[in-house]
């Protein structure tokens, strides 16, 4: 075969790759479930719409206070040993949280700490699956490799929800948290089978707080990057406000109740499906520019509900959105493959998670404050105007409009332009959007 072919072949079925794309299918599938299961089991344990959220929230407090430890022990340890280890947490989490509801003994405190206990092992495993994701691809062919992983990825989380529902109703919560036990314990067989050879030795560091304080400097160096992190923990804040709080009470009183409301749901996933398939295909040249262009859509949802739209125009803006927004996240983590150093990649992302959830709790917490002082309506328009406001102020950061897709993939703090026009290329590597 002429090796003309062959380059334009894109390699992207490396073994760590498929690997991690096979857990991660694997854990999407069962945690996606989980959740749902999560909160019937508070229910059929007699508990309220307030308990649940408390499970729930018991989740979320640890994975925020430890997002940046995890960060920095990923990039100290040979990363697949803490995605292993996090694993494990998770399935025997799950498995003791399965094993008291199947049992019928289960209480708030009890399934609030195995809530707690899977959080904490999501705060460790993120930063080192993306670390270990951002360095098990190559090439001129990552963000091709980066959008089919995501494919693949939103693929589990819609049909996991499907699939966790259906066996909720069918056989119970119990036997679905056992059945994401499970899952986990095969992914932790797989992740176990990385080659992490190709991967330079860790040198000795000067303990966890330098180690933190480095990946700060990291972060902070970049205005691109702690600018885009800033725009997101203020967009996920107002978002996941709208969806989680606002979304349903609306679809309550003007939709029809939840079924159009989870379609509607359905429809942004399927959304960031067809976003990941379009990014096989297109690899534009100014990732940030056209990623951050590509947020201002998050805003039409909080619209369309505080006027709110017909559903099958709702479920349009929902679609919309779920592809432009994927457009971004292949574009982000791109950009991170390309510029930032492989020994410094979970710490970074460490901090770029740690951004994407610290404000989500308080925004929750006072979407309901904010409905009584504002109205419903007035708080929607209010989410979709701060999202408008972040993305604009974010395109005024130079970097963001200016950081280009290179030719050459960078490793180390080398960067090689792919033109000797880039701006970027001639600084130091900067990290994705």
């Amino acid at each position: 075969m002429p090796t003309s072919v062959l380059r334009r072949r894109p390699v992207l079925a490396g073994r760590n790759y498929s690997l991690l794309t096979a857990a991660a299918v694997v854990t999407g599938l069962g945690s996606n479930g989980a959740l749902i299961a999560a909160a019937f089991a508070v229910l059929d344990a007699g508990g309220d719409s307030g308990d649940v959220g408390l499970v729930a929230a018991a989740r979320t407090l640890p994975l925020v206070l430890f997002l940046l430890i995890g960060g920095a022990v990923a990039d100290r340890l040979p990363r697949h040993r803490v995605m292993v280890a996090a694993n494990v947490l998770n399935c025997v989490s799950q498995a003791a949280f399965a094993a008291l509801v199947l049992a019928g003994e289960a209480q708030l405190w009890q399934m609030m700490l195995f809530s707690a206990l899977g959080g904490t092992g999501q705060a460790f495993f993120n930063p080192a699956a993306e670390g270990m994701l951002l360095s098990s691809v190559d090439g001129e062919q990552a963000g091709r490799a980066f959008a089919v992983f995501r494919m693949a990825m939103h693929g589990a989380t819609l049909g996991g929800a499907a699939l966790g529902g259906a066996m909720v109703a069918a056989i119970g919560p119990g036997w679905v948290l056992a059945a994401d036990a499970a899952a986990f314990a095969v992914a932790a067989a797989l992740r176990a089978f990385l080659d992490v050879k190709h991967i330079p030795a860790r040198a000795p560091g000067g303990g966890m707080l330098s180690d933190l304080k480095e990946g700060w400097r990291e972060f902070t160096g970049r205005p691109w990057l702690w600018g885009i992190v800033v725009q997101f923990s203020i967009a996920n804040a107002v978002v996941g406000a709208a969806d989680a709080v606002y979304g349903p009470l609306v679809a309550r009183d003007h939709l029809g109740g939840a079924a159009p409301w989870g379609v509607a749901l359905a429809f942004f996933g399927g959304g960031t499906v067809v976003g990941a398939l379009l990014m096989t295909r297109w690899q534009p040249r100014r990732l940030l520019l056209v990623g951050t262009v590509c947020v201002f859509p998050l805003a039409l949802p909080s619209a369309a509900l505080a006027v709110p739209v017909p559903v099958a125009l709702l479920c349009t803006v929902m679609f919309v959105t779920g592809v432009s927004v994927e457009v971004f996240g292949v574009s982000w983590m791109t950009a991170l493959h390309q510029e930032i150093p492989e020994e410094k990649f979970s710490r970074v992302t460490a901090y770029d998670w740690f951004g994407s959830v610290a404000l989500v709790p308080a925004a929750m917490a006072l979407a309901g404050p904010a409905e009584s002082a504002f109205g419903r309506t007035e708080a929607l328009w209010g989410c979709a105007a701060l999202v408008v406001v972040v993305t604009a102020t974010v395109l005024c950061v130079p970097d963001v409009r200016n950081l280009r897709r290179r030719t050459l993939h960078v490793t180390g703090t080398a960067a090689v332009a792919a033109d000797a026009g880039d701006p970027a290329g001639t600084r130091e590597p900067a990290p994705q959007d």
